[in-house]
């Protein structure tokens, strides 16, 4: 009986297409159970993979000394703030998480990755 059905439903070109859309479903369905995509933030800048640390998802804050103010800048707007080399390969060692561009102190804040280790 099973096999008579299962021949029916791959005669009807209709059936077996639901039929493979649902099962295609319920596998895509389980495997975004699986996995987690809630972003994981670091804090530590020695956390920061050497790559994302003048990434778009890496939060700079922006203190202004003269104007008192605060802002925050992606790590790609940071780069840029950067004077020299010797600057920039400081900050992607590790050994510093700041650095200082005129007026302005810019500071690592935080990092967003949306891939969970």
């Amino acid at each position: 009986m099973k096999n008579k059905e299962t021949e029916q439903i791959l005669l009807n070109d209709e059936k077996y297409e639901k039929l493979l859309h649902e099962k295609t479903k319920a596998e895509f369905c389980k495997i975004i159970e699986n996995t987690s995509s809630s972003p994981k933030t670091i804090t530590d800048y020695k956390s920061v993979p050497r790559n994302m640390r003048f990434g778009k998802t890496t939060i700079y804050l922006v203190i202004n000394k003269t104007s008192k103010t605060k802002s925050y800048i992606n790590g790609i707007q940071a780069e840029g703030f950067i004077d020299s080399n010797t600057q920039r390969e400081k900050l992607l060692d590790g050994q510093v998480d700041y650095f200082v561009n005129g007026d302005n102190y810019i500071k690592f804040y935080k990092f967003k990755s949306c891939v969970n280790s």
